[in-house]
């Protein structure tokens, strides 16, 4: 027994966060974000080689595979 009070709390807690949830403080976040150091992102050099030849030229993780892993399965 008792479980009326629970679930009236549970219905007041899900009503107030459904019709009036959490108030955001604009001036705040926007202080936040505008503020702070900026971040640098770091690019792959530019080769002299357009890549025309090679269809993973683009890919990232090209570098990281090892074309004799693969020939071990046949």
């Amino acid at each position: 027994m008792g479980r009326g009070r629970a679930k009236a709390k549970q219905t007041k807690v899900a009503r107030a966060l459904k019709y009036g949830g959490p108030q955001t403080d604009f001036d705040r976040l926007q202080a936040e974000l505008t503020t702070g150091e900026q971040q640098h992102v770091e690019t792959a050099p530019e080769s002299d080689d357009d890549g025309a030849d090679d269809p993973y030229a683009a890919d990232p993780y090209a570098k990281y595979y090892d074309e004799d892993e693969d020939d071990d399965d046949k």
